[in-house]
């Protein structure tokens, strides 16, 4: 037991941070939220930025469009940080800002408004995500290349450790990686060597004084995902925090074992919620819940709990406040706080713990012996799609059993669904309100104030210098988000990932015979093999679905074109234009499928291609299927649709029916 006082009560342990992660439609309306959200009981915030915000563009900007406010909030000046946060002391709060390639400026937005209310800086607590490496490997929000992405991660550790010493200024956040397809001991070793590749990077640079340098590995946090493998997370946890402890030690020669902590946050899985029968997802949540919350040593220090509906869309207040219900049961309502670790001394978690470790020990390894993390972008990304296709094919086959899914489907109506009114949907209107507001606010500036922070913050970044102070004078001068991407962008370049669909993966021969002679036949109506252009058109980087999709018709025999994620729908019908395509498949979760659909049909038939057919995946509320089509998409396909060959079967039969149309086109 912790502990008992006189009177022989337990003392409990201080529970971890709760939070939602939230944000949509307007820094109004979801300052609204989290306000509501702190009298309910949530202790810290955890801020959801839209595409637009996380990717350095404004409102405004043709990119954007059909994004505003559809995944998070939209932040484009010091003023939107100014209402999102109003009436929340930020000396007093602990706020989580999931954001990457614009770290540093969302950073100096939160910096200038906490000097505005007079708030000592040393007083701020709370985490920028800033970790560039998984974008490259599975979220899909980067800007810049890897060298110059580093450097900004670097920057902000320094100002940081001077300036606001109890921010954690980098999250290094494996959670991606596994909705991305990680195994445990890929999870592990791929996030550990990240946070070697910025430390090393913050101690080659020599800003950091040595006798501080232990401060700056403090200050690395981590962010984590928990499934329901529930003895597997557990053990998984607790290897994270001796392996932490090992690099902290020998690699950084940390001292104190206070500094060698392994300290994290958690979502848990997202991955594992299924749009079929939804209701299940609450037990889901709470298993992978236990798993970060049971071990003592390895309990998070904040969690934050998706919504049982989150696979049908965005939640609304009220799933939202099931959620954190749940987190305040286990936390005050059970006597978990009250004992020690209980898994202390289990030979099955012990066993299952240095199994994990040494397998992480041995990628680790082959990561430090190929250069390092980013040097090792190319095969980590190829091991997650290979390690997804494998977890997917299991899913078919029924090795994996998803309850609702491919396993137990049966089910009676659900009295929780409410149709249309089941999930938060985001008015266009926002996005056009959104927009006119950013324009009166570049019209009520000092244009000339905002030139000469441009100018200084553009010869910060060229000349090397830290980008801190001059992004916050920028913030201050009313610089937008856009503007500060845009200088950036001209100073170090942009990047596109690699899309790791070559690499070779476990291919189950026996199930693809059917589908590829299928393709065999078609093509020899078309006189080519059939190919099959795959888009993810907007800002939304979540590319797995794009990716299993591709790798599954190419090892059905299609000639595949696909070229990563944020291409607009000009530039993915000039693809099928060149490629003279058969069939276009558009992968699309950040809630602006209609939009972009449409937009991509009709540049389709501008093109004279009217006749190849369009089909869509992603998370598509029912309501919307039949706009989709009345747009144009011959079929859609929703997480429910997880029979990969079935999808192949339908996209091959729609080429089929048109068959003669598309082989007289060439």
């Amino acid at each position: 037991m912790s502990g008992k006082t006189e009177n022989e009560k337990p003392v409990r342990d201080k529970p971890w941070m709760f939070r939602t992660y939230a944000g949509h439609s307007t820094a109004k309306a979801s300052n609204e939220l989290y306000r509501k959200n702190l009298a309910k009981g949530q202790t810290g915030l955890s801020i959801a930025f839209d595409l637009p915000t996380q990717t350095g563009y404004d409102s405004d900007s043709p990119l954007a469009r059909g994004e505003v406010g559809k995944v998070g909030v939209p932040v484009s000046h010091l003023g939107d940080m100014r209402t999102l946060l109003d009436g929340i002391p930020l000396g007093e709060m602990n706020t989580s800002m999931t954001i990457n390639a614009p770290a540093a400026w969302l950073l100096s937005l939160y910096v200038s408004l906490a000097d505005e209310q007079g708030t000592d800086r040393g007083k701020l607590t709370g985490t920028t995500q800033n970790d560039i490496i998984k974008e490259y490997l599975s979220r899909g929000t980067y800007v810049f290349p890897p060298d110059p992405s580093l450097r900004l991660i670097k920057d902000v550790i320094v100002f940081t450790n001077q300036e606001v010493p109890k921010w954690n200024p980098t999250n290094v956040c494996s959670y991606h990686l596994q909705e991305a397809g990680a195994t445990p001991a890929q999870e592990l070793a791929f996030a550990l060597a990240t946070a070697q590749a910025v430390l090393d990077r913050v101690k080659e640079s020599g800003e950091v004084p040595e006798e501080r340098f232990p401060k700056v590995v403090a200050a690395i946090s981590f962010f984590v995902n928990a499934g329901v493998r529930f003895v597997t997370e557990v053990s998984k946890m607790r290897a994270f925090v001796d392996l932490w402890d090992e690099i902290a030690r020998d690699r950084y020669g940390v001292e104190d074992p206070k500094l060698r902590r392994f300290r994290y946050g958690v979502q848990v899985n997202s991955l594992g919620l299924t749009e079929p029968q939804p209701e299940n997802n609450v037990y889901r949540i709470l298993l992978s819940m236990l798993a970060v919350t049971l071990s003592k040593k390895a309990r998070a220090r904040a969690v934050q709990l998706p919504a049982w509906n989150e696979a049908l869309g965005l939640p609304r207040p009220w799933d939202q406040q099931w959620s954190l219900r749940l987190q305040q049961i286990v936390a005050y309502e059970t006597d978990l706080l009250e004992y020690g670790d209980i898994f202390d001394g289990s030979e099955v978690i012990e066993r299952k713990v240095e199994e994990l470790k040494e397998q992480a020990r041995e990628e680790l390894a082959k990561l430090d012996a190929m250069g390092g993390a980013v040097a090792c972008i190319d095969y980590m990304k190829e091991a997650l799609i290979a390690s997804n296709a494998a977890r997917v094919a299991d899913i078919e086959r029924g090795d994996q059993v998803l309850v609702g899914v491919n396993a137990y489907t049966e089910t009676e109506p659900s009295p929780l669904d409410s149709g249309v009114e089941g999930i938060l949907t985001v008015p266009e209107s926002v996005e056009i309100e959104q927009v006119a507001a950013l324009q009166a606010w570049r019209q009520s500036r000092d244009n000339k104030a905002v030139n000469q922070a441009l100018k200084d913050l553009k010869e910060a970044a060229a000349e090397g210098r830290n980008i801190m102070p001059p992004s916050i004078a920028a913030a201050k001068a009313g610089v937008t988000t856009g503007e500060w991407g845009t200088v950036l962008r001209e100073v170090f370049g942009e990047y596109r990932a690699p899309t790791g669909i070559g690499a070779a993966h476990a291919v189950d021969e026996a199930r693809m015979v059917e589908i590829r002679e299928l393709v065999r036949q078609v093509s020899g109506k078309l006189g080519r093999t059939l190919t099959f252009v795959v888009g993810k058109p907007g800002l939304d980087g979540h590319s797995n679905g794009a990716e299993q999709i591709a790798v599954r018709a190419d090892d059905a025999g299609m000639n595949v074109v696909y070229d990563g994620i944020r291409l607009t729908p000009a530039e993915i019908v000039a693809q099928a234009k060149e490629a003279k395509a058969h069939v276009v498949g558009l992968s699309i979760l950040s809630g602006s499928h209609v939009s972009l659909v449409r937009d991509v049909v009709q540049k389709l038939r501008e093109a004279g291609m009217s006749d190849v057919p369009v089909v869509v995946g992603g998370i598509i509320p029912q309501e919307d299927v039949n706009i989709l089509k009345q747009c144009g998409a011959s079929a859609v396909y929703t997480p429910k649709d997880f029979q990969l060959n079935e999808i192949m079967t339908g996209i091959v039969t729609l080429v089929d029916q048109n068959v003669d149309a598309l082989a007289k086109a060439g």
